[in-house]
């Protein structure tokens, strides 16, 4: 029976927000300072791919810290890996605040993916080490709702710190919000128990990793979930410089759209957790590909076909809201096999996750950033998901 204090799927609420909080590092990192990206382009005096990586290497750090430092979880488990993480992540966050320059602050993003990545990798390894299949589903369902609100608070916040203060004063918020997350991290008791770690050093690491690789089970929903969630990466990235310069949004009008884009992610995760019982979470992971697709379709006819905001906003909608869908569906199928070993799996799934969303935008951007690159790359993106859909097959019920 739930308690008072237990949420809708009979999971302590303090679990639920200090799980969620630290899955939240991503776009916490990313999106609070997007408002103020075109005004730190300027004041480093640097060009706007280089300030746009600055969201890359972020994430690129999240991808690879992942990969990194899960299977460190598996061996050492999962607090005091944690609690380091979120340390020094509020501390790289803090000094990003005084970068003179756009390569130091390339360089403490960087580190601040890293560190933020303990945070991710761990939150998955600690739900998938309690719960199981659609169990499971539901927890990371639960999870965006308080993640999920991350995207909808912080380009909000942003911009309306911005009133008061400029971009280096968006890091110290980061910073704040650091301090904040490692004094919840310190409430969680450890969930690897001494005798259930991993040991051997780097070949029983490289041995864990090799056999995650080799699931199929595992890399399927891996490879649809990171490229149908690409198309949100995408959006991130480019999102500010096409809605703000493109369409002419100012930095307060910007934060709504972002807000009510992420909202969609909120509800969709909410309408997941009720749903996955009755129907998976493999079919409901081919609904949100489906979604992701017919909104990737209509933002390039929106785009073609009209100048107006409007053709391109209701679009990015579904693309932005599917990734409710997409996110916990695809994250229970890939580990719901790998109980011995959730921390290298979450790590892996988690490099292949932020790997194409910090590769992709750049690449994309070389040759300027408009609405039609923006849309074309986030359609691109849903019909190679699509394609891998045909992967997925029925197997462990979730």
């Amino acid at each position: 029976m739930s308690s008072a204090s237990d949420g809708p799927a009979g999971v302590p609420v303090r679990r639920v927000l200090t799980l969620g909080g630290l899955t939240a590092f991503g776009p916490l990192s990313l999106d609070l300072y997007l408002p103020a990206l075109p005004q730190l382009t300027g004041a480093l005096d640097t060009t706007e791919t280089l300030g746009q990586a600055s969201m890359s290497v972020c994430m690129i750090g999240l991808a690879v810290g992942q990969l990194l430092f899960g299977p460190l979880t598996d061996r050492l488990g999962r607090r005091i890996p944690l609690l380091v993480g979120v340390g020094v992540y509020a501390v790289t966050a803090a000094l990003c605040a005084v970068a003179p320059s756009i390569e130091i602050l390339l360089v403490l993003r960087l580190l601040g993916g890293l560190a933020g990545a303990v945070g991710i990798v761990t939150a998955r390894a600690i739900v998938r080490d309690l719960y199981s299949g659609a169990e499971a589903a539901r927890v990371f369902s639960l999870l965006m709702l308080v993640s999920g609100a991350a995207p909808v608070l912080a380009p909000v916040l942003g911009s309306q710190l911005m009133r008061v203060t400029d971009w280096r004063g968006l890091f110290l918020a980061l910073a704040l919000i650091g301090v904040v997350l490692f004094a919840a991290a310190l409430t969680q008791p450890e969930t690897l128990e001494p005798d259930a770690r991993r040991g051997g050093g780097l070949a029983a690491t490289r041995a864990a990793l090799g056999g995650v690789l080799a699931d199929r089970s595992f890399l399927a929903p891996v490879l649809v979930l990171s490229l149908t969630t690409t198309g949100m990466f995408v959006y991130i990235a480019m999102g500010s410089y096409v809605l703000q310069d493109g369409y002419g949004l100012g930095a307060q009008a910007y934060g709504i759209v972002f807000a009510v884009n992420a909202l969609g992610i909120v509800a969709a995760g909410r309408v997941n957790s009720l749903l996955v019982p009755r129907f998976g979470a493999l079919r409901l992971l081919r609904a949100g590909v489906a979604v992701a697709l017919v909104g990737g379709v209509a933002l390039v006819a929106g785009v073609l076909v009209s100048d107006s905001v409007w053709a391109a906003l209701p679009p990015l909608f579904l693309v932005v809201s599917a990734v409710g869908l997409l996110l916990p569906n695809g994250t229970a199928l890939a580990l719901d096999g790998q109980g011995a070993v959730a921390g290298s799996a979450s790590g892996v799934l988690g490099l292949a996750q932020f790997s194409f969303g910090a590769v992709i935008p750049p690449l994309v951007s070389i040759g300027g950033v408009t609405a039609l690159s923006m849309a074309v790359t986030i359609l691109a993106t849903g019909v190679a998901g699509a394609l891998a859909a045909v992967l997925l097959r029925p197997g462990r019920p979730a």
